[in-house]
């Protein structure tokens, strides 16, 4: 029986819907006149206490009244409303324009005193046509949303965790949805427990891992985006124990319109895995250093480098250069900049420079030609196990395309070249980090031989990036959708962490606070296992981790053995003489260095064993030059055999 019914309504939705606008409408209309003339005989019943035969007068009411609400509804919009979406504000809206049809019908008779017809009719034919106009909404709601005769089969049981406006939304947005079914709502206001909202009980927090059971919960949606990160974290290590899958709504900053949407929800953001405060900018040093500025960001279709010019174009710069030499990258941000601004109603001046670092005399050029007072160089192969496997482009491209770019913001006097560097310069073991220290070097002595008034010279330190193109997270949540395994190197791998925002904040900090020569670091607190890293991931994504505690798991983690290169552990200093800054959480490091005269011999040795593909002589140069790079490195490429 319910198979037939389906057939023969499946067919007819679809007619319907596909029905051209102006027809619909035309029948939306023809269904209120409907529903009005029965309102008019209802509410003349009603008054007279009897089933009402117009007579006389009387059918002047019949006449006129289905036809008075028609101009008040189109005036106000209804006829343009999609049933099939329409919600509590759709009837509102009815409500209200049945409010003014209610207002001139009442004054209309009381003017007119037509015999036979009730004034009291300018109160009951309104309220009547409204009840049955809602129900009429309602049920072409429901039926052309496709909820009536639908497949059975189990939608997920979802917990809104947050009673708050943003809860009550995202329900509201969810309830034409047939993939949840709201549970309830949990809260750590013990105040609001035991209420309800719209139909949907509030619970209170403590009370979570046993709804979870008892309800079969499957979903948990974090409708908080308000609370800190301290306690965000606080919720994620309290659920990450329970057998659910969790996602969020953004922070409070990026719902630009203020209303949720299903659009909203998402997985978990990357700032919620780190489990601390992120660092706030100051914003006047921001302000004073780059507004009305020509700025320069090399890499700039990169995760750092793009993150850069979207702080940068919020200080209103007066030009803003973009050089890489990643084609699409660069047209990317670029056009991704140019919406930005017009979205807050100004045209800037955004320059795309397709172009390498290492092009020396391209460099110079463009630095003369465009005269930028700050440049922050971006521009690096960052990848460990590629730059491994590659030694010779990975010192080309990022200690000579430094050298390169230092040496055409001299030049041109630029007034300061802000450095993005790595916490893996820090005693490397590694290729990748042997050439951001040589290029920290080339910064350190060209600072130290800097005349005054000249180009101010500063590098910035950090972790790993979360989000990034080479980071972990992202990694890890293709091999969750792909069903595993977890790939991590060594069971106690650890790594300091931060966020894209917090790393170009940190970049834009050190660029006003620099005074020659500075390593800026970050106080990154405490650094995370990976390997409880990935438990996390996997818990919070609904999943078990497959182990020999529990067998019978949803995602094994295997470890894979540290690649060449890679270190167990990473530090931010090489000395223990960090100083404070102007920044309460940004420190500077006075860290040794070669002079110019002896950096200029090692770094010509460097260029020559490069050209050649001399594998153990860059290996040299780079263990007489940095600290702790092991002089017996050997390096993966199939060059040093």
């Amino acid at each position: 029986m319910e198979a037939r019914l389906k057939d023969s309504y499946m067919p007819m939705r679809k007619f319907i819907l596909q029905l051209p606008r102006p027809v619909k409408q035309l029948t939306v209309l023809a269904m209120d006149v409907l529903l009005s003339l029965i309102a008019t005989w209802a509410a003349f019943s009603l008054r007279l206490d009897t089933l009402h035969i117009p007579t006389g007068t009387q059918w002047l009411a019949y006449l006129i009244l289905p036809f008075l609400p028609l101009p008040i509804f189109g005036r106000l919009g209804l006829y343009r409303a999609v049933f099939r979406y329409s919600g509590y504000s759709a009837l509102v809206a009815t409500g209200y324009a049945v409010f003014w049809y209610a207002v001139l019908l009442t004054v209309g008779l009381l003017l007119l005193r037509i015999p036979g017809v009730p004034r009291t009719l300018g109160i009951l034919q309104p309220l009547i046509f409204l009840i049955l106009v809602s129900i009429s909404r309602a049920l072409a709601r429901f039926w052309l949303a496709n909820t009536f005769l639908v497949e059975h089969h189990s939608p997920k049981r979802l917990l809104i965790y947050g009673a708050g406006a943003a809860g009550v939304e995202t329900a509201a947005a969810l309830s034409m949805s047939r993939q949840y079914k709201l549970v309830g709502y949990v809260d750590d206001d013990a105040s609001k427990a035991g209420s309800t909202l719209n139909g949907a009980r509030v619970y209170p927090a403590a009370r979570l891992a046993q709804l979870i059971a008892e309800y079969d919960v499957t979903d948990i949606l974090l409708a908080m985006p308000s609370a800190t990160r301290e306690r965000r974290f606080q919720i994620l290590e309290m659920a990450k124990l329970l057998p659910v899958h969790i996602q969020t709504l953004p922070r409070m900053s990026d719902l630009a319109t203020g209303r949720v949407t299903v659009q909203d929800i998402r997985e978990l953001d990357v700032e919620d895995l780190l489990g601390r405060a992120p660092v706030p900018p100051r914003l006047d040093l921001l302000a004073d250093e780059l507004c009305g500025q020509v700025v320069l960001v090399t890499g700039a279709g990169g995760s750092i480098g793009s993150e850069l010019t979207r702080q940068i174009l919020a200080q209103r710069p007066r030009q803003l250069l973009l050089l890489d030499h990643n084609e699409f990258g660069l047209y990317t941000v670029h056009q991704e900049l140019l919406a930005l601004a017009r979205a807050a109603g100004w045209e800037p001046d955004v320059l795309p420079l397709l172009g390498s670092v290492t092009a020396t005399a391209s460099m110079h050029a463009l630095c003369a030609r465009y005269g930028p007072a700050i440049v922050y160089h971006a521009a690096a192969y960052k990848h460990v196990p590629l730059v491994e496997q590659n030694p010779g482009p990975g010192i080309d491209n990022n200690v000579m395309g430094t050298l390169s770019m230092a040496l055409a913001a001299r030049e041109a006097g630029v007034r300061r070249f802000v450095l993005v560097s790595t916490d893996k310069a820090v005693r490397p073991t590694n290729v990748m980090g042997a050439t951001k220290r040589m290029a920290e070097l080339i910064l350190q002595a060209f600072a130290a031989d800097a005349k005054p008034g000249g180009t101010c010279f500063s590098m910035v330190r950090f972790g790993n990036v979360l989000g990034s193109s080479g980071s972990v997270v992202p990694l890890f949540r293709r091999q969750i959708a792909q069903g595993g395994p977890l790939t991590v190197t060594h069971p106690e791998v650890t790594r300091y962490f931060m966020t894209i925002p917090e790393a170009a904040q940190l970049v834009l900090q050190a660029g006003a606070m620099g005074e020659g020569g500075d390593v800026f670091v970050l106080d990154m607190g405490e650094p995370v296992k990976i390997m409880d890293l990935a438990r996390r991931m996997v818990a919070l994504s609904g999943l078990s981790v497959r182990d020999a505690d529990r067998p019978d798991g949803d995602i094994p983690i295997t470890i894979t053995g540290l690649r060449p290169g890679e270190k167990l552990y990473e530090e931010l200093l090489i000395g223990d003489n960090p100083e404070p800054s102007n920044h309460p959480r940004i420190l500077r490091a006075r860290e040794t260095s070669l002079p110019w005269h002896e950096l200029a011999v090692e770094l010509d040795r460097l260029r020559h064993a490069t050209a050649a593909q001399d594998v153990p002589a860059m290996r040299a140069v780079l263990a007489r030059c940095v600290q702790g790079f092991p002089v017996d490195a050997v390096f993966a490429s199939g060059l040093d055999q």
